[in-house]
């Protein structure tokens, strides 16, 4: 049988995708039912809090865990029963994975590049990654936001058609996150795809061609960052301060406004409005009320997420997620960064 090269259809595909593990009081469901069509050449984001499914969504993807019902293609394979195919397409960076700690970045590189027939050059990869100043670091030195930026290295190194990060920004500074950024679209730029699982709303909005939100276990919504913040949240935030005992009813009672919070501090009231009509409570501001240090915030994702499930993304277990801990489930067993 003639071997068979990466589908040009959907780069993943998901249908009806479910994950049950056994539990004291029953079953705990981790996946209920997921639908997805990653495209090729696309950043795609999972966003969601801890527990929303995320994790054990990329295991499942990458053949690490065995859906209990429903189809699950990655390059037109079978992750679980096609599994030896997928490696040849496919790299996944997990949150946490072991490595050589005693070499240096360059060498540690050099060792992953020869474990492939056609890898990219480490000099390539270190200076993609920022890491030129840390070639000859040994990786028990390197700081988190540096060792997270090698190990997304380690993936990219093997030119997978596929790219897979959990979580790849956790423990990143401003410039480091921007760098990681950078190299993940330059992967898009070079006919690549990538899927990420993030907590961040920012990262999801700034690098996401289309985002899923997930929660508990299940798609919410999913389109591009703008399309999802103009159909589920087309509020903005107008903050803005008037003095204390400043009459706000004519405010309250402005077509367009949903909400209006405000507090007394220093002989000065802060308020906060929510409204699909920014320009007109501007317009106000700017004359009756005499407003000063006024801000207008978009609505973002955090905005989508709860709208779109009733608890604000805090509430439902937003932020990191410790190894092993989304879905409840037991972390799957990890070989390096290939599957």
């Amino acid at each position: 049988m003639a071997e068979q090269g990466p589908s040009h259809d959907a780069a993943i595909l998901l249908r009806t995708v479910t994950k049950h593990y056994p539990g004291p009081h029953g079953d705990v469901v981790a996946l209920a039912g997921i639908d997805l069509s990653v495209r090729q050449g696309e950043i795609f984001g999972l966003l969601g809090p801890n527990g929303a499914g995320k994790t054990t969504t990329i295991e499942t993807l990458v053949g690490l865990r065995r859906p209990t019902a429903g189809t699950v293609r990655v390059l037109g394979f079978d992750p679980v029963a096609q599994r030896d195919e997928i490696r040849k397409y496919v790299a996944i960076q997990p949150q946490h994975a072991a490595v050589f700690e005693q070499q240096t970045v360059a060498e540690l590189l050099r060792v992953w590049a020869s474990l492939y027939p056609d890898p990219e050059t480490p000099d390539v990869i270190i200076d993609r990654m920022g890491l030129s100043a840390s070639r000859d670091v040994r990786v028990s030195k390197l700081s988190g936001g540096q060792r997270q930026r090698l190990l997304v290295g380690t993936a990219l190194i093997s030119r997978p058609r596929l790219l897979v990060l959990d979580e790849p920004s956790t423990g990143m500074d401003p410039n480091a996150r921007q760098e990681l950024w950078d190299a993940i679209r330059a992967h898009r730029g070079s006919g690549g795809t990538v899927l990420l699982s993030t907590h961040s709303m920012e990262e999801a909005e700034m690098l996401c061609d289309r985002v899923a939100v997930l929660h508990k276990g299940a798609v919410a919504a999913c389109g591009t960052p703008q399309d999802l913040i103009s159909t589920h949240a087309p509020e903005r935030e107008v903050r803005f301060t008037v003095p204390a005992g400043t009459d706000l009813e004519r405010l309250r009672s402005m077509p367009g406004v949903s909400d209006i919070e405000s507090h007394e501090s220093g002989g000065n009231t802060r308020v906060t409005v929510r409204t699909s009509d920014s320009d007109a409570v501007f317009g106000l501001l700017a004359g009756p009320l005499g407003g000063s240090h006024i801000q207008i915030k978009e609505a973002g994702l955090e905005a989508v997420f709860r709208l779109l499930t009733g608890v604000s993304f805090r509430e439902a277990g937003g932020g990191a997620e410790p190894p092993g801990k989304d879905d409840g489930a037991q972390p799957a067993q990890t070989e390096g960064v290939m599957v």
